[in-house]
């Protein structure tokens, strides 16, 4: 399959990029960036070429792996699906309720086939755990899922400087791993209440789910390297199902996403991180993101 690239920052230079550059069953094809020079460091890295107009990538290739911030993906994953191009996207999908739901629409309208790159359905040790604990839904009642992380409480990365998470915080960039956990094992989210905490960007969530079952997420990029970590388990009729420690790099993940839209594309089965499923934990971020406003 032919692959176009969008985006250029680090997480399509150590992740994207990477990645479908060595996967045997992929063709990348271009790189598309909003400004030249990396455009064409990160192409050349990666042995393709750049692109200035990204309406003639979309007509190169026959999917697009987008790592660009959400409210800059939306319109272009509109965009691509309208031209025929399958879709591997990252979360948030969007940042409001609206450009997500037009995303799932697009998909739907053109028959084109998404995956969602929510990371711990993808690892090999956390993505078993949750299609293990998906089997036994219903019977559980109680479920936490915290994702607490230094990239603004003093740690060397990456994304310390990225805009999009400056402005977002916690809840729109991690929120959607923690719903993500949640929403296949508990189902769906009738009410959800949010509270900030008290260091920077923390974010609390309280969830009531319509199976009956309750659940909750500390979300933050605000604690210390020391303090970081990502936890996650539910409780309920099987017992205790505490969710096993990612134990490899993001890029192997998303080869793993890349061979789930093949799959989806191949056999037209639907994978459980589509654009609709995308569409639900951008309503829960929003309607979340509303109370820390107090509207």
């Amino acid at each position: 399959m032919k692959f176009g690239l969008l985006g250029t920052g680090p997480w399509a230079e150590r992740t994207h990029g990477p990645a479908l550059a060595a996967h045997r069953d992929v063709e990348l094809v271009g790189v598309w960036g909003r400004r030249p020079e990396p455009t064409g460091a990160l192409a050349e890295r990666l042995g393709s070429r750049p692109y200035a107009d990204v309406d003639a990538l979309f007509d190169a290739c026959d999917a697009v792996a987008v790592a660009l911030p959400p409210d800059v993906q939306a319109p272009l994953a509109v965009r691509a699906a309208n031209a025929g191009c399958h879709l591997l996207l990252d979360k948030p999908v969007a940042i409001t309720p609206e450009a997500a739901r037009g995303v799932a629409e697009a998909v739907e309208r053109s028959g084109v086939g998404c995956v969602v790159f929510f990371t711990l359905h993808f690892c090999a040790s956390t993505g078993g755990w949750l299609r293990e604990q998906s089997a036994q839904a219903g019977s559980w009642q109680v479920g936490r899922a915290d994702w607490l992380s230094p990239v603004f409480g003093g740690a060397d990365s990456p994304y310390t400087a990225s805009p999009w998470r400056r402005e977002k915080g916690a809840l729109w960039d991690v929120g959607p791993h923690a719903l993500s956990v949640l929403l296949p094992l508990l189902g769906p989210v009738e009410e959800v209440t949010a509270v900030r905490g008290g260091t920077g960007d923390t974010v609390h969530l309280v969830l009531r789910h319509t199976s009956g079952a309750s659940s909750n997420c500390t979300l933050s990029h605000s604690v210390t390297p020391a303090a970081a970590g990502v936890t996650a388990e539910v409780r309920g009729t099987p017992g205790i199902a505490e969710l096993p420690v990612r134990d490899e790099a993001p890029a192997a993940g998303f080869r793993r996403a890349v061979d789930a839209l093949l799959t989806e594309v191949r056999t037209g089965g639907k994978h459980l991180c589509g654009a609709r499923f995308a569409e639900t934990v951008t309503l829960l971020l929003h309607q979340a993101q509303l109370q820390l406003r107090g509207v």
